[in-house]
C-alpha cells in the first residue's frame, strides 16, 4: 500500500531552473565554459568523475527550496550520466567534492560567505574562487579546503620559476594557474594545461602540416591524431 509520506514526496517538483533567463558576462561565461570542458575531456575515460556547471543541487530531500547551483563542480565515486540537476540523495549522499565558483563584484557576499558556508556544511573539499575581471580579488584567484574542524582553510599558491601564480588541487591533483590573469587547468606530472573542447581541436588540426613535415603519411597522422583520413586530406587542401 503506498503511504501518504510517498504519495507526499512523488508530488514533490525539483524545478530544473528558476525560470530567470542566465545574466553570466562574457568572461563568466567563457571561464564557465572553459572549465567544465577542460574537465570532463581530462576525466573521459573515468566513468566514476561526474562534471558539471551552473546546475541545480538539490540536498534535502522533500525540500526544493535546500537548493545551490556552483558555477562548475567534480564529483568523484558516481556515475558519469547526463543529470538534469543533481539531487544529492540519488547519488549515495555524495555531494560535490570540488567546487568553482567565477565570482565578481556582484555576487561576492554569495561567493564569499553564504555559498562556502553551504559548502562546508555539504562537505565540499576543496572551493575555488576566480574573479576574472580582478574586481575584488586580488591575486584574482584562491583556493580553500576543508579542515577536521569543517571551516575552510586558504590553500597556500605557490609562485613557480617563470613567475606563474599556481595553486594545488589534491582533490583533481591538478594545479589551477594564472596564465596573464586567465584560470587554466595544469597537469603537474606532464606540465600540458587542459583544453576546452575548440582548443583541441584547434591544437589537433595545427599539428597536422608539423606530422607531415616529419615524414608522416596522412593515414598516420590520421592514426596519431584521432582524425578521419577526408578530415585531414580537407585541412591539408586549407
Amino acid at each position: 500500500m503506498t503511504t501518504f509520506s510517498n504519495q507526499l514526496n512523488a508530488e514533490i517538483i525539483y524545478p530544473y531552473s528558476d525560470g530567470k533567463p542566465m545574466a553570466e558576462s562574457d568572461p563568466a561565461r567563457d571561464y564557465l565554459t572553459y572549465c567544465v570542458e577542460a574537465l570532463n575531456i581530462y576525466y573521459q575515460n573515468r566513468t566514476d568523475v561526474y562534471v558539471s556547471g551552473n546546475l541545480f543541487i538539490y540536498y534535502t530531500q522533500g525540500e526544493p527550496s535546500d537548493v545551490i547551483a556552483p558555477d562548475v563542480f567534480v564529483v568523484f565515486g558516481v556515475r558519469k550520466k547526463k543529470r538534469p540537476s543533481y539531487k544529492v540523495w540519488e547519488e549515495n549522499n555524495k555531494a560535490p567534492d570540488f567546487v568553482v565558483e567565477i565570482t565578481s563584484e556582484s555576487t561576492q557576499e554569495e561567493d564569499e560567505t553564504t555559498k562556502p558556508s553551504k559548502y562546508a556544511s555539504l562537505g565540499v573539499t576543496e572551493y575555488f574562487q576566480y574573479d576574472p575581471e580582478a574586481q575584488y580579488l586580488n591575486p584574482n584567484l584562491k583556493g580553500f579546503r576543508l579542515n577536521l574542524s569543517n571551516t575552510y582553510e586558504p590553500i597556500q599558491p605557490d609562485i613557480l620559476p617563470d613567475g606563474t601564480f599556481s595553486i594545488h588541487s589534491k582533490v583533481l591533483n591538478l594545479d589551477l594557474r594564472l596564465i596573464y590573469d586567465e584560470l587554466r587547468f595544469f597537469d603537474p606530472q606532464t606540465e600540458n594545461m587542459l583544453l576546452s573542447h575548440q582548443e583541441s581541436e584547434k591544437a589537433r588540426t595545427g599539428a597536422v602540416p608539423k606530422l607531415l613535415a616529419m615524414g608522416l603519411s596522412v593515414e598516420q597522422v590520421a592514426l596519431a591524431l584521432s582524425l578521419p583520413v577526408e578530415e585531414v586530406r580537407r585541412l591539408i587542401k586549407e
